[in-house]
């Protein structure tokens, strides 16, 4: 397995496009360069890779399931607990993970598998399901995004 192709798999939330290589990504869905992604991690040691945790908020961390935080370095990571996707992403660590359909449109599955280059698929299939919550945080506030 590589981590610049573009894998279309069921994440923790919904059906989702990852890969290591975000300029691709932001290619297929027609997306600013700048726009900021989110990477999805394997552990709390891996996330702890990409940025500092502020204290106050670790145990908030270590416990949410299905949850974004942007963190005060700008980043958006997300611990990913389900087992099933969790199977597929530690052979990777970390990757950057955004919805499988096209900017503002719902889920369309043919669409999907067109634009990716391996198609991961489980027991659950594919389909869209809720998106996680995003909160922002800072040192000391944290604010609810979605």
């Amino acid at each position: 397995m590589r981590g610049d192709l573009i894998y279309l798999a069921q994440s923790d939330t919904t059906a989702g496009l990852l890969s290591q290589n975000r300029e691709k990504l932001n290619l297929i869905k027609k997306r600013d360069k700048n726009k900021p992604i989110l990477r999805e991690v394997d552990s709390l040691d891996t996330l702890k890779k990409f940025t500092r945790v502020p204290k106050k908020f670790k145990n908030r961390i270590r416990r949410s399931k299905k949850v974004t935080f942007i963190y005060p370095n700008k980043e958006a990571l997300r611990v990913v607990r389900d087992e099933l996707h969790l199977g597929f992403l530690r052979k990777f660590k970390w990757m950057y993970s955004t919805s499988a359909n096209k900017s503002g449109k719902r889920f369309d599955k043919e669409w999907a598998r067109s634009v990716a280059d391996v198609v991961v698929e489980d027991k659950r299939g594919l389909f869209e399901g809720e998106a996680s919550r995003i909160y922002k945080i800072s040192k000391r506030k944290i604010k609810r995004l979605r």
